[in-house]
């Protein structure tokens, strides 16, 4: 972990409004909700670029598909429910069936908006969005791929579906290029193979070095695209340590353990656990008690990875 702590909301805003100074193709939609979406100065720099639509999130995907249709890379950024769950019919026609160039952002995903309860909560984003043809899914790991994966989905024509937190969050990679569609070995290993997405490849960072001081090799993936799943690596980790576990602020089922668990299906001999959240709306707290809870800390993923070896 090289960095400091950064909002990764703002990090994203500031991305996309250094993007749009190159770009005037670029166009930002809200749902009363651009300054907490990091938008403040994209809105300052580009008030004819910045449309505010207040709260209808099926109605601004409406807008950011009609907008794409002239040219525009529409990018709507709001909470991750409000965007995927209530705004699902829209996703699924106004962009997916249309192959609409739109970038969909939820922020505050996963149970970072703790204290609000399973309304807020985003657990099931993986699994219903992939399941819209054409759509590609990332979760960026670190403040370095929310910028490279802002420049990523620019470049590609089509829908996206991009995870961003709410806590702050470290620098955990130099900047390069972020590739769609590729995971990248974090640390080798031949007892386990582990594969990490979005917010929890820090912890499981630091749950393979608590393996390591306990005599259990492990290999790392960290995979900050969901979908398409870099299907080489997934069959070469599988083949090499026969184990692995995923893991993800998601529940357990549908999400990157199920595209995992599908990937390696034909294969012999390999096992595939999925740790997640259990299918049930998750309780309230802080955002640190939730991760203990459902064990997705680094003791948590320690447990689950020695459990699974020693099997």
């Amino acid at each position: 972990m090289i960095g400091d702590m950064v909002d990764p909301r703002k990090e994203f805003g500031r991305a996309v409004t250094e993007l749009a100074e190159k770009d005037d193709r670029i166009v930002i939609l809200s749902a009363d909700s651009g300054k907490s979406s990091g938008f403040g100065d994209f809105m300052k720099n580009h008030p004819d670029r910045y449309y505010e639509c207040g709260i209808e999130e099926q109605g601004v995907t409406g807008v950011a598909a009609g907008l794409a249709a002239t040219g525009k890379i529409a990018v709507f950024c709001a909470i991750a429910p409000f965007v995927t769950c209530r705004n699902y019919e829209m996703f699924r026609n106004d962009l997916g069936y249309m192959n609409q160039n739109v970038k969909i952002v939820g922020r505050n995903c996963g149970f970072t908006y703790s204290d609000l309860g399973a309304t807020h909560h985003s657990l099931e984003d993986f699994a219903i969005i992939r399941m819209i043809p054409g759509v590609t899914i990332l979760a960026p790991q670190d403040p370095s791929e929310i910028r490279g994966a802002a420049k990523a989905m620019m470049d590609i024509d089509g829908p996206v579906y991009m995870r961003v937190g709410n806590p702050k969050i470290e620098t955990l990679f130099e900047d390069k290029p972020f590739e769609i569609g590729k995971g990248t070995i974090l640390s080798e290993g031949d007892d386990i193979t582990i594969i990490s997405t979005g917010s929890t490849t820090p912890a499981a960072i630091k749950a393979v070095e608590n393996l390591s001081r306990n005599g259990i090799s492990a290999r790392h993936i960290g995979m900050p695209t969901v979908w398409p799943i870099d299907e080489k690596l997934v069959k070469e980790s599988a083949e090499k340590t026969k184990k692995i576990l995923v893991v993800e602020e998601h529940y357990r089922d549908g999400g990157l353990g199920t595209i995992v668990t599908e990937t390696v299906s034909e294969m012999r001999d390999v096992i595939v656990r999925r740790h997640g959240v259990p299918k049930e709306y998750a309780t309230t707290g802080t955002y640190e008690d939730l991760l203990e809870l459902y064990e997705l800390d680094e003791k948590g993923i320690e447990k689950k990875a020695m459990e699974f070896v020693r099997q």
